[in-house]
């Protein structure tokens, strides 16, 4: 299978941590916790790409890059997963995940593919994921449930040079339907620092997790 991500688009995840680029219409969106977001609209689909920048104070990045991958933990500590899992649909290897959204709008789901790789630069280590929607997976749709056929989403991680992880992350998806816009607000504004935070708690109690499977 030919590779599903270049060689530029890592590099160019790992670079934000370094220099965010911003220029092109990027604005501030919330600064809150320690995370600021930036977002950028799309003219095509009147929805907006994001970016973060922050921190994961007390685990490292490898850690942070584990629990990141871990799809069967995060359905321990992510209240927001109805379902996620790899599988192999007519040989291709893709991610299927259910999303809960509140009453009374119709939950999410996404196929997606993803790669992880370790890079060494100049000396530091620079975890970097990439994941993007994958509409071409034979993966069939459920009734009731909405399919989310645009979506992408980078991350880099390394040291803070004292025991904690810098964060850079893009995403964007297309959820379809008729969001109220207060909801798209709420989950950049609030939903986005708090995933970090429930990711920060994730990490303190993976070790327990690990121990106990």
């Amino acid at each position: 299978m030919s590779l599903r991500f270049s060689d530029e688009e890592f590099q160019a995840a790992w670079k934000e941590l370094d220099e965010p680029q911003l220029q092109g219409g990027w604005e501030l969106f919330t600064g809150t916790m320690g995370v600021n977001i930036y977002r950028l609209l799309d003219q095509e689909t009147g929805l907006y790409e994001y970016k973060v920048f922050g921190s994961l104070s007390s685990c490292a990045p490898e850690l942070c890059a584990d629990v990141y991958m871990d799809l069967a933990y995060r359905k321990h500590w992510d209240g927001y997963v109805k379902e996620l899992f790899e599988e192999q649909f007519d040989g291709q290897t893709a991610i299927y995940w259910e999303v809960k959204y509140p009453f009374p709008l119709s939950n999410r789901d996404y196929v997606y593919v993803r790669e992880r790789r370790v890079l060494e630069v100049g000396g530091r280590k620079i975890w970097v994921i990439l994941a993007r929607s994958s509409p071409e997976t034979p993966c069939p749709e459920k009734n009731g449930v909405l399919r989310v056929k645009d979506y992408k989403q980078t991350v880099a991680m390394e040291t803070d040079g004292a025991g904690g992880t810098k964060v850079f992350m893009n995403y964007f998806d297309n959820p379809g339907g008729m969001i109220p816009t207060w909801l798209v607000n709420w989950a950049a504004k609030s939903g986005v620092p708090g995933f970090l935070t429930d990711m920060q708690k994730a990490c303190s109690d993976y070790h327990s997790y690990r121990c106990k499977k």
